[in-house]
């Protein structure tokens, strides 16, 4: 079996298309339109701004996921550095957006699929009513995430080949829209002749924008890359490699697509209604067909079916993997983290991963509200990379760190607040829902903890006080700040932004500070004996 192991490492650049495939997925074909809905032509400013924060943030996994180069990884860094409770909780919380974005991009596809234009397709339009799933859309959203599920069922290699014809075609689609659309009619006069035309509503909505839009949730499968570090070639140097050139690409190709929107609207369109007034279904589509330009509007019809599909595929890789990383913490049952001898890949998480994606699913039949409900999850989860990076620098000085830069002196505090910010931007009541769903895994935690483990409870709290006060914190401030976040305004913007990062630097403190040396650290030193600097 073991000569037989290499066979199955993943190159670089299978693991780029893999995260290309995961990053551009439903979110290119509905971000642009919703993003100019809400802040015009300044929100070309907010996926600038998405890129920076998850760049930012990816930054600090790339130091643990050189580390520790593992599968699922990201579900068990924060476990090394604070002890067992603050591992769960964080990679519960990213379970949690992985495991929905399985189902969101089968609710996209059905979603997109009920619009098509032809007449044929006439019997697709009973998938939805009043922008929700209807039962008989139910059933083809379960066949998707079969198919979803089955692509991932038979060894990394037939993944990677599916993954990398799907990855070049949803490169090629937003390329070519981006062409055509330029050069078909592309008016300068939308970006308007000074400040305020550029940006109509004010700066606020360019965090809004940020969040509200799905643009930091269109970025946010960098950690496919890291998630996959135990079955790459070269982890210590691919690792890093993999999640800067997917990530750079990603931003550059959102950012023009951005651009292009703005640019194709009609200016009469705006003179009549304005930026809030531009509600297209299929914005790029829309756009197509005003052009008159009906090859096109074919195209990313079906590429509207292909994008999200290929990235519903990428996603039970990660969330299977995630799922079977928790498994080997010993607070979920050991069978969900076996892995399948042959093929080597975790069936059991997989077939678990379908059945509570399809209950889901049963609950959440809207695409917007599984949007909000992912995007702060993954971000609360994200909030543990700094701080976990810095404390292992603190109390284990001697692990081999192939990426050490000089910098996370000053970037994982930067991350730690850029990411509090985009928790609030999420506004309420989104924190509090995602808070109770995160909340969902504890007494499964404390059943096992209790059980077999019988840990002190006082180490515990201490490892993971510092978090479950932040939730708090910042529940309380999305409730009292600004209206335009959905607030009660007691804490008006701007004032709400110096609250969150001033608070945000105590919790940050008090995260690095609370480190637990133990049996976790330990078996984080054991996996980290066998990188190679």
């Amino acid at each position: 079996m073991s000569s037989k192991m290499p066979s199955q490492k993943m190159s670089l650049t299978s693991v780029i298309l893999l995260a290309l495939n995961s990053l551009i997925g439903s979110g290119w074909l509905f971000g642009a339109g919703e993003a100019a809905k809400i802040a015009g032509p300044a929100a070309v400013i907010s996926w600038i701004l998405g890129a920076i924060i998850i760049m930012v943030i990816a930054f600090n996994y790339v130091e643990l996921g050189a580390m520790f180069p593992e599968s699922g990884g990201m579900s068990r860094y924060a476990q090394y550095s604070h002890g067992p409770l603050l591992g769960f909780v964080a990679a519960w919380a990213n379970w949690v957006s992985l495991i929905t974005l399985i189902l969101i991009e089968a609710v996209a596809s059905v979603q997109y699929m009920s619009s098509w234009p032809w007449s044929w397709a006439n019997w697709t339009r009973s998938f939805v009513s009043h922008g929700s799933i209807t039962n008989q859309g139910l059933l083809v959203v379960f066949a998707f995430m079969i198919v979803f599920t089955l692509i991932n069922f038979w060894s990394v290699k037939i993944l990677t080949h599916f993954t990398g014809l799907i990855s070049i075609f949803k490169l090629l689609m937003p390329t070519l829209t981006i062409i055509v659309l330029m050069l078909s009619g592309f008016h300068t006069s939308n970006f308007g002749q000074g400040i305020h035309e550029f940006m109509p509503y004010g700066s606020r909505s360019i965090f809004e924008a940020t969040t509200v839009a799905g643009i930091i949730f269109s970025y946010d499968a960098f950690q496919t890359v890291v998630n996959l570090g135990g079955e790459m070639k070269d982890p210590q140097k691919n690792i890093y490699r993999g999640v800067v050139i997917s990530l750079t690409i990603t931003a550059v190709l959102y950012i023009l697509l951005q651009i292009t929107f703005v640019g194709a609207v009609r200016p009469s369109l705006l003179t009549a209604h304005g930026w809030h007034g531009i509600d297209f279904a299929s914005p790029f589509a829309d756009l197509a067909i005003l052009m008159g330009i009906n090859w096109l509007t074919i195209l990313l019809y079906i590429d509207a079916f292909v994008s999200p599909f290929g990235t519903g595929v990428a996603f039970v890789t990660n969330a299977s993997r995630t799922l079977a990383a928790m498994a080997r913490g010993d607070h979920l049952p050991a069978w969900l983290g076996r892995l399948q001898r042959r093929y080597m890949v975790p069936r059991f998480a997989m077939i678990v991963n379908l059945i509570l994606a399809a209950v889901l699913v049963c609950i959440f039949r809207n695409w917007s509200a599984l949007a909000s409900v992912i995007s702060a999850s993954t971000l609360i989860a994200y909030l543990t990379g700094p701080v976990a990076a810095v404390a292992l620098r603190r109390i284990a000085p001697d692990l081999k760190r192939p990426f050490e830069p000089r910098s996370l002196k000053w970037m994982a505090p930067l991350s730690f607040v850029l990411t509090s910010l985009a928790i609030y931007w999420a506004m309420w009541p989104t924190t509090i829902e995602v808070i109770f769903v995160i909340c969902l895994g504890l007494p499964i935690y404390a059943y096992y903890e209790i059980r077999y483990h019988h840990a002190s409870w006082k180490t515990q709290l201490k490892g993971c006080g510092w978090l479950l006060g932040y939730l708090l914190f910042i529940s309380v401030m999305s409730y009292l700040g600004s209206d335009g976040f959905g607030g009660q305004n007691w804490i008006r913007y701007p004032f709400d932004f110096v609250v969150i990062i001033l608070c945000s630097l105590v919790f940050y403190w008090w995260g690095v500070n609370s480190s637990v040396e133990g049996e976790d650290l330990e078996l984080g030193r054991r996996v980290n004996a066998h990188v190679d600097q």
